[in-house]
């Protein structure tokens, strides 16, 4: 059966792109506590990592989980009773990982459960805008990559040279569901759209295009852009050699510096945020 939930639109859903096929595949669901500060607070994030990817991105750190068909089969029961259960723990929100494959799924969770706290869609923003538009009223938060501009780099490094094209048209629609951006008293994010940039090594540039796209695009517009600077080196050295190292401190000051040159307010990391250490254990087997 053809599948149109991303712009892939695979001919055949159960051989298709992301690997996900009719399962509900989970690889871990707990609170997070890496997150943004108004996504993870205190008490953390109620993260659920959903197995299987439509971008697989040859850098990606979770690529055990994304270009894999590791995690656990779970029912749509089981995981609205993990939902419940996250909530309950107190967690500020729950936070769908890679939630695109299975937007049939969480649009059915969604309409029948109300969990108490913000639903969090946290994509790489390859998505449909039509399919994006069926999900409005159910999520209060966009967590949403903006990973290239260039072409040339999209193409090399997720094999979709639209990208950028795909995604700016993604984020307007995911503004246009939730508006400006809502913080409570608390400094806790309640709806609205983060964007969220990964430096890459030797792409300072590229990220240089991406700032100035959002500083566009957000100048009559409240929402928050996240510049990453946690690459973590998890490529095939050999096929892409020039991915094979840590940020530089200057590559990431460079753009930090363009961010506000360019009064982009928002989140910054610190260059320790890279490593291992943050890769999340995958152990819902």
């Amino acid at each position: 059966m053809k599948c149109v939930i991303c712009p892939r639109n695979c001919s055949d859903r159960m051989r298709g792109f992301c690997s996900v096929g009719d399962e509900i595949r989970i690889s871990r669901a707990a609170a997070h506590y890496w997150e943004e500060p108004c996504i993870s607070g205190s008490k953390g994030s109620g993260t659920v990592f959903f197995t299987g990817c439509n971008l697989k991105c040859v850098f990606c750190q979770n690529k055990e989980i994304s270009a894999g068909n590791s995690g656990k089969k779970v029912t749509l029961d089981e995981l609205v009773s993990i939902c419940k259960k996250l909530s309950e723990n107190g967690v500020h929100n729950l936070n769908f990982v890679t939630p695109t494959p299975y937007m049939c799924v969480l649009k059915k969770m969604l309409r029948e459960n109300d969990f108490g706290v913000p639903i969090i869609y946290n994509t790489s923003s390859y998505e449909s805008v039509s399919a994006l538009k069926s999900l409005n009223g159910l999520v209060d938060v966009y967590l949403a990559d903006m990973k290239f501009y260039s072409e040339k780099l999209a193409q090399k490094y997720c094999g979709r040279a639209d990208y950028f094209k795909i995604a700016a048209a993604a984020i307007e629609q995911m503004y246009s569901q939730t508006g400006d951006v809502v913080i409570d008293e608390n400094g806790l994010i309640k709806k609205g759209v983060i964007v969220r940039h990964l430096v890459l090594p030797g792409c300072v540039e590229d990220s240089k295009d991406i700032i100035d796209w959002f500083a566009e695009f957000s100048a009559d517009k409240r929402l928050i852009f996240s510049l990453m600077s946690q690459y973590t080196p998890c490529v095939d050295s050999e096929k892409y050699p020039e991915l094979n190292r840590k940020l530089t401190p200057s590559e990431y000051n460079e753009a930090k510096d363009y961010m506000s040159l360019c009064s982009v307010d928002g989140y910054i990391q610190d260059l320790s945020s890279s490593g291992e250490e943050y890769i999340p254990e995958f152990d819902l087997m």
